[in-house]
């Protein structure tokens, strides 16, 4: 009965570590996404050998959790720990007093508390597993401590399974060359999740930051400087959208049309109108951006967008295209209504005014939102800090551009203005 014991059959690729020459191999999760698991099984990888008795990768390893009890209880004992995971015949025993675990062929594997750097000051180690690393209160004293004691072996490595909180010690580990990562929601894992815990979290928690951060896997926080923040839109987010007096389709297209261009960003969003311009107030109602291998596809893409939400128009930014980003969508929709901008500032300076409507409550999201809010909050006063284009924020500051500060500046009913 071997077959339950061979992780590579069974492992999700999020699981599997990483081909390659790498030093750290950062799992991040959301909760019940099989981190624990795949940690485990990944100490398993590096001790064991052929047979039982024959020597693995590595024979000394280090286990470090929050505390003691955690290890024990979570990397150890636990339903996924490492003796769950052991098969009778290579199943290590647990030293209480000295706190470690022996396999049958000799290689050992200490526990340690990152609440006690210290207790990393001495030993030494050709591998570890470190877990819940963004939760360390003394993580940056802890995590030093085991680089030094991680120097036996030829390339002494370490796995890190966490749920991705923004903390300076995890952002550096992850910004490091020799760090690779995979990643997994909680979602992957429901084959052995409980369908109410699903629906439980995903009622309560489904497009909210926290749900972002403990269910995606998502690593939040702002930028230094950001014009947005994961706070500021979780303050936005509505249930659903009043009836609105205008709706915009705005489009950024690609540059490129082909499969790795970037991203078409095409937003939806809304005005509810007031007797002052300054009482508006707007809604951001769907991301539609799509990957589009060729633009009769994004345009197809936004067309729809356009017919599902009833909208007045499009707005397409025509910098890259010109009038072939005109010609393509006339080619879905002959009589689309269409306004054609053009971009005269960089896209800090374009950000900056339709950061400020939110910053003045003026601006609601409907859950979903959350690879748009993403690009929002690498957004900063000195420029994009994120990866790839920011075509969904572009896209949505061309829609809350024509619906809230031209329209005001124009003191008009903007729907008859054509570009």
């Amino acid at each position: 009965m071997a077959l339950p014991f061979l992780f590579e059959f069974w492992a999700m690729p999020h699981q599997l570590p990483p081909e390659g020459d790498w030093r750290a191999w950062v799992i991040l999760g959301g909760r019940g996404a099989g981190k624990t698991r795949a940690g485990a099984e990944w100490v398993r990888a590096q001790v064991e050998g052929a047979r039982p008795l024959d020597a693995g990768r590595c024979e000394r390893l280090a286990l470090v959790g929050e505390t003691i009890d955690q290890v024990r209880e979570v990397m150890i004992f636990g339903d996924s720990g490492i003796l769950a995971c052991s098969p009778p015949d290579r199943r290590p025993q647990w030293e209480a007093g000295r706190k470690r675990l022996v396999w049958p062929n000799g290689a050992q594997a200490h526990a340690f508390s990152a609440h006690e750097p210290e207790g990393l000051r001495g030993p030494q180690f050709d591998g570890a597993w470190v877990d819940e690393l963004a939760k360390w209160k003394k993580g940056q004293d802890a995590w030093d401590m085991l680089q030094f004691a991680l120097r036996l072996g030829e390339d002494p490595r370490v796995c890190v399974t966490t749920t991705p909180r923004p903390t300076a010690i995890l952002r550096d580990l992850l910004a490091r060359p020799s760090t690779v990562t995979t990643h997994a929601p909680t979602e992957a894992n429901r084959a052995n999740l409980a369908e109410s815990f699903l629906a439980e979290v995903r009622e309560r928690y489904a497009g909210t930051s926290l749900g972002r951060q403990e269910l995606d896997g998502v690593m939040l926080g702002a930028s230094e400087g950001a014009l947005w923040t994961h706070p500021m839109l979780e303050e936005a987010q509505l249930a659903e959208a009043p009836p609105l007096d205008r709706i915009v389709v705005a489009v950024d297209p690609p540059v490129t049309g082909h499969a790795g261009s970037d991203e078409c960003g095409i937003v939806v969003a809304g005005v509810k109108m007031a007797r002052a311009p300054e009482d508006w107030r707007a809604y951001v109602l769907e991301d539609a951006s799509v990957a589009a291998a060729s633009p009769m596809q994004w345009a197809e893409a936004a067309v729809a967008a356009l017919e599902r939400h009833g909208a007045d128009r499009i707005v397409a930014e025509v910098n890259q295209g010109g009038d072939l980003v005109e010609a393509v969508i006339r080619q879905v929709d002959p009589l689309v209504p269409l306004t054609k901008v053009r971009a005269a500032k960089g896209k800090s300076a374009r950000a900056e005014p339709v950061a400020a409507l939110y910053e003045q409550g003026r601006v609601h999201h409907l859950r979903g939102l959350g690879a748009l809010e993403d690009q929002l909050c690498a957004m900063t006063t000195r420029g994009w800090e994120g990866k790839g284009s920011p075509d969904r924020l572009d896209a949505l500051v061309w829609a809350l551009t024509d619906l809230m500060i031209s329209a005001r500046v124009l003191r008009a009913e903007p729907k008859v203005r054509t570009v």
